[in-house]
């Protein structure tokens, strides 16, 4: 006798949980191939993507921090100017960066950085700027502040409110025009969002052409899996304090990027991990517009993932 939850999801309240466009069996036989195969090259991965295993967090928050420092210091030797797509989660690179860039004394100010979302209501409204728990105020802290005199002007900082992310689309497109370099760094959700563009708005596009020019969303509806999910890595575990709406930006801005930087962190300690599952899909199940996640292989760019999210993932009691 067989019981996981593909043989007894019908009738369960899973039943009508997960979004309506994943293949779970798919999903399911991508996460029980052997690790070793988690960086095989798929044929629509751009040329210039590489997944990079790291042997820890803080490996992963070093290499990572590196990345981004590295885009920051290439542009200004390029006389170019520099839009940055920057999520709060992961954060521990940050600190990298800034490092970097101070024991080089390289400036940003050729840099713009745009905030990828925030916690709303279903209008769109978000939290003061400066309030414990958003956004905004998690970047300030843990990279403008600690920048010194080489941070990014304050006029050149966007951030995800009802306001200012409906700028972000022309901002980003006058940047472009003049030349400059758009990089996406993300983090890849439990329900394989990207920010928080969850899966279940596919259903909401005629088509996956549609669905690629939505530049951004205010008042995002989002998913169970994403609530839960940053209940355990920004609320410790506190579910009643996550909301349960957000800004976004989408498909239509984080595809455009020219290189992405990704980071995969989610592991817990003790052999418990949340986000194994979603690495196997974000790599190999083909882009799908019910996968968010599974695009981003699609643009050049580096993906650094901890080395026990590839596996093996087997029931294991902790």
């Amino acid at each position: 006798m067989k019981l996981d939850l593909l043989s007894t999801i019908k009738g369960s309240a899973l039943e009508d949980f997960f979004p309506a466009g994943w293949d779970l069996a798919r999903m399911d036989a991508l996460a029980g191939r052997a690790p070793e195969r988690i960086g095989e090259r798929e044929v629509y991965w751009s040329e210039g993507y590489e997944p990079v295993e790291c042997e820890s967090v803080e490996d992963l928050e070093v290499r990572m921090g590196a990345e981004i420092a590295a885009q920051v210091i290439e542009t200004r030797a390029e006389g170019r100017q520099l839009a940055l797509i920057l999520p709060v989660g992961p954060m521990g690179m940050y600190r990298w960066t800034i490092d970097r860039l101070k024991e080089e004394e390289i400036s940003c100010d050729h840099v713009w950085g745009f905030n990828m979302d925030e916690w709303s209501d279903a209008e769109g409204n978000t939290l003061a700027g400066d309030a414990p728990g958003s956004f905004q105020n998690a970047m300030e802290g843990a990279f403008y502040d600690r920048l010194g005199e080489l941070t990014v002007p304050p006029e050149q900082r966007y951030f995800a409110t009802r306001e200012q992310l409906e700028q972000y689309p022309g901002k980003i497109a006058e940047l472009r025009a003049d030349g400059a370099r758009l990089v996406v760094v993300y983090g890849i959700g439990r329900a394989l969002h990207i920010a928080f563009w969850e899966p279940t708005f596919a259903a909401e596009y005629e088509s996956e052409a549609d669905w690629k020019e939505a530049t951004h969303r205010v008042g995002a509806r989002l998913h169970p899996l994403t609530i839960e999910q940053n209940a355990i890595t920004s609320f410790k575990s506190r579910t009643t304090l996550v909301p349960a709406w957000a800004n976004t930006i989408g498909p239509g801005l984080f595809l455009e990027a020219d290189y992405g930087i990704g980071g995969a962190d989610g592991v817990l300690g003790r052999g418990m991990q949340w986000q194994g599952f979603s690495l196997w899909s974000a790599l190999h199940y083909g882009p799908d517009p019910w996968v968010p996640a599974s695009y981003m292989p699609t643009l050049p760019g580096r993906l650094f993932y901890h080395r026990e999210l590839a596996g093996p993932l087997e029931p294991e009691c902790n």
